[in-house]
């Protein structure tokens, strides 16, 4: 059995928990130490058993809570060669704490832990496929576009959680620089809704049960427009939600139920 809890999802810190009941795994450490360490409690965690962090990137979104926790509890990072030297040339004392995955799988604690590497406006960035006891959650976020190493890596999780960040059209006509709006839209952006629908309907094709979208723009999307795009695309290949997948949207900045797999 697999458990996983959003702890906080979008452009203003990201953080997630993964759990077979034995081992605890973060996704990401995106918010502040005191936020992490309230939301694990609330689910019976305590911090200080955390085996890991899996962090995806370097973005402040993505780490801003992670030297604080680092220090309190002396948690093992795992991440990519190029993100451990982003992390170690900002914040020198995270050195020691650091594991330095490669492409191969590796474990922590009870869980197996595979990377594939996501398209996105950094050195090194990764999404993580967790597994244990026979099931599958697979995290992938912050990409320009789905990549065949990304759909192979996503491949026969019962559980996806999948960027739908926001909608073109809004981006477009929106008040964001061009810079900033290149930087969306382009190959190593984020995914748009009707993005995230595909790769949302190559996972459900491929067995995935539950679809979690995550990392919604605050000033590009809400979750109703994820939710009707992506719906409407997984219902438009037969699938029938509620039957043969669940599909929900992450909230922001408050903890999301449990999902089991």
């Amino acid at each position: 059995m697999l458990e996983l809890c959003t702890l906080a999802s979008g452009s203003s810190g990201n953080c997630l928990l993964v759990t077979d009941g034995r081992t605890h795994l973060l996704v990401d450490a995106g918010i502040s130490c005191r936020r992490i360490c309230s939301g694990l409690r609330s689910l019976d965690i305590d911090p200080a058993k955390l085996a890991g962090i899996l962090i995806t990137h370097e973005h402040s979104d993505h780490i801003a809570g992670l030297t604080t926790l680092t220090k309190r509890f002396q948690v093992p990072i795992y991440t990519t060669a190029g993100t451990a030297r982003q992390l170690c040339d900002r914040i020198a004392l995270l050195e020691p704490c650091i594991h330095r995955i490669s492409d191969q799988p590796f474990t922590v604690g009870n869980m197996a832990v595979e990377s594939f590497p996501t398209p996105h406006d950094t050195c090194d960035s990764v999404g993580y496929a967790v597994s244990s006891g026979g099931r599958k959650a697979a995290v992938v976020t912050d990409l320009g576009w789905v990549t065949p190493a990304v759909a192979e890596g996503i491949q026969g999780a019962h559980l996806l959680v999948a960027e739908a960040n926001h909608e073109v059209a809004w981006v477009e006509s929106g008040p964001y620089p061009y810079y900033i709006k290149k930087r969306i839209l382009g190959d190593y952006g984020h995914l748009s809704n009707e993005a995230g629908a595909a790769l949302a309907c190559t996972a459900v094709a491929g067995g995935t049960q539950t679809v979690l979208l995550a990392h919604l723009s605050q000033e590009n999307n809400t979750p109703q427009r994820a939710y009707v795009t992506v719906s409407t695309q997984l219902a438009c290949m037969g699938a029938r939600l509620g039957r043969d997948v669940k599909l929900e949207v992450a909230p922001r900045a408050e903890l999301s139920r449990r999902y089991v797999v």
